[in-house]
């Protein structure tokens, strides 16, 4: 736990899409303090070598766990949960928690039993969304969209770049012709784009991510680890929710207005960690 009392959790992402993650943390733990740590020097991580994705994830967080004591991990990115969650939970005590698709919680919303699942190219090609479909969504109709773009739109947007509406409209085509009712957003970045996408897919009724599902674990977790939650909410709540913000290439321009407008406050952004740490 840290100096002052109240927990802090470390989330980790290959860039700014784990910041849809930070932020449903922060709402059902209010008190914590956040660690927000971006690989974004290596982003992305869909087209590294799974080799180089394990050593940058265990490198990264062991440092940050060491500058930063922590009480969790998130591993906000589906590439890095698929690859490296073995190998982190071997390098540290600190509970690991990672991301998945959130096919199920899709299935149970779903009306007309058509899904989208919008992911990465990565995260559509891998055999554990198969699993996932099958055990969860077997009598659905599943259509899937993994579009290199996306992530780049929402990283971009973190800079203050508008997300170019006509090109999204088109790269989500497939699905509005589907006839979804429900998408899952399958990376991290996407619920950052979700304005944009409602304005793509007016007819979708409903739009599932893993970050709420994430955050319970979190605070379950602490509980298990003698921490319940109720004890911090009685605490004094941290001036700014995020204690820093590490990114390991360059810091996006203008993110720290963008992370307070996601609720996100950093007091301390660094770019080019931990080499000019």
């Amino acid at each position: 736990m840290s100096e002052r009392g109240t927990p802090r959790i470390l989330v980790f992402d290959s860039g700014v899409g784990g910041l849809s993650v930070a932020a449903r943390v922060h709402e059902q733990l209010p008190r914590a303090s956040i660690v927000y740590l971006a690989d974004n020097a290596a982003f992305p991580y869909g087209s590294q070598p799974e080799s180089v994705v394990i050593e940058r994830c265990c490198r990264l967080i062991t440092k940050a766990l060491e500058q930063y004591p922590c009480d969790a991990v998130v591993v906000a990115c589906n590439t890095a949960s698929t690859i490296a969650l073995p190998n982190l939970r071997a390098i540290t005590d600190v509970p690991v928690v990672g991301v998945v698709p959130a096919v199920k919680p899709a299935a149970a919303h779903t009306l007309n039993r058509r899904i989208g699942i919008l992911a990465t190219p990565a995260t559509v090609r891998r055999p554990y969304l198969d699993e996932l479909i099958r055990e969860f969504a077997p009598g659905c109709q599943v259509e899937r969209v993994g579009n290199p773009e996306l992530v780049q739109w929402a990283e971009d947007l973190a800079r203050g770049v508008p997300v170019p509406q006509c090109d999204l409209d088109n790269a989500v085509a497939t699905l509005r012709d589907a006839g979804v009712d429900t998408v899952v957003l399958g990376c991290t970045h996407y619920p950052l784009l979700l304005a944009s996408l409602k304005q793509s897919l007016p007819e979708v009724k409903f739009w599932v991510d893993s970050g709420d599902a994430i955050a319970r674990r979190v605070v379950w977790l602490l509980a298990q680890a003698g921490k319940p939650v109720e004890a911090f909410e009685q605490g004094k709540a941290p001036c700014v929710p995020v204690a820093a913000a590490l990114f390991s290439g360059v810091a996006p321009e203008a993110v720290a207005s963008y992370m307070a407008g996601l609720g996100l406050q950093p007091k301390l952004v660094t770019g080019n960690w931990p080499e000019k740490s």
